[in-house]
């Protein structure tokens, strides 16, 4: 899509977002378009989630107002000084843009993010597809660097849950709990998703993007969409979201974690992470090349989740591996 498509796009749902009914007519006055491009441009629009309907001698209304993400306002919401943003209407995947940058040699200031409103081809963990309607969610991808190298990273995922744990405790007063490795839940359903993507040697420096995927207010279409049970933040917290807000404070929470991850490592990290472990004490099965069932335990001082067998005590870390409820 062109920039000026992306631009007219942006235009439409600044006019649309209060929730209001507007002609085609005033639509394309107010843009200086045809009509019939104003009808192209919200078929495209609902094409990425969102939900516009049109009632004939009305004109068109989304089915409720929406806030969008405004790089000004984030700007305003910061810590002086606080790492860029980059605000982004449509992309295919925030955490591969944002690798390409730092590839690029674009990008080396940590803390540097990047979030948008819409992806096209937004990841989850082992390559899945991650549903990522317009303005619904929180797109949400972080440059950091590890000196010490690839190795340097194990337990850096759980270091990301604790600080989205912590920043929902805090802002929303919801209790949070990590599903290990990567994954946010509230009431036993699934809120946040997490994808650490790393570029590097496994003794020199290691590029790092914490990707985050959170649901902030799905619409009716993610039903047919996700398949898994969900909550969005806006339904767990009772509370109108800003956006904008979050990603600043997201941000400024992760800078902190991961500067301390950085300089001491995750073993400061396992007491709090078992406050959050969603299978503390429960029976588990961890499905991979082989399946492995016993009872769950927490982490170690390098992430890896402890299970106890019937065989002993075992150390699993991430890769390819699945954690489901045991029986």
């Amino acid at each position: 899509m062109s920039k000026a498509s992306l631009a007219t796009q942006r235009q439409l749902l600044s006019v649309l977002s209060e929730g209001e009914f507007h002609s085609g007519q005033a639509l394309a006055d107010t843009l200086g378009l045809s009509r019939t491009a104003i009808a192209n441009h919200i078929k495209q629009l609902q094409q990425l989630g969102l939900d516009i309907y049109k009632v004939k001698g009305r004109g068109y209304r989304l089915a409720e107002a929406i806030s969008l993400l405004d790089a000004c306002k984030i700007s305003q919401l910061r810590k002086p000084g606080a790492p860029d943003i980059l605000v982004q209407h449509i992309t295919d995947s925030t955490n591969s843009q944002l690798m390409q940058k730092v590839l690029d040699g674009l990008v080396s200031q940590l803390g540097y993010t990047i979030v948008a409103e819409a992806q096209t081809a937004g990841r989850g963990r082992r390559g899945r597809n991650w549903y990522s309607p317009f303005a619904a969610s929180l797109y949400f991808s972080m440059y950091w660097r590890l000196d010490q190298g690839i190795q340097a990273a194990m337990g850096l995922s759980l270091v990301v849950a604790i600080a989205i744990a912590r920043l929902l405790k805090q802002q929303y007063q919801l209790e949070a709990k990590v599903k290990w490795p990567n994954d946010i839940y509230v009431d036993n359903k699934k809120l946040c998703g997490i994808l650490v993507e790393l570029a590097g040697q496994a003794h020199a420096g290691c590029d790092v993007i914490v990707g985050i995927g959170m649901n902030i207010r799905l619409p009716q279409q993610a039903l047919n969409n996700i398949d898994q049970q969900y909550i969005d933040l806006a339904d767990a917290s009772g509370q109108v979201i800003d956006r904008n807000l979050l990603v600043a404070l997201l941000q400024q929470q992760l800078i902190s974690l991961l500067a301390e991850f950085s300089e001491n490592g995750f073993a400061g990290f396992v007491n709090e992470f078992d406050q959050y472990n969603q299978y503390r004490n429960k029976a588990i099965k961890l499905i991979g090349n082989s399946e492995v069932a016993g009872i769950c335990l927490g982490v170690d001082k390098q992430g890896a989740l402890l299970v106890k067998t019937a065989s002993g005590v075992q150390a699993h870390f991430g890769g390819e591996l699945s954690l489901r409820a045991g029986e």
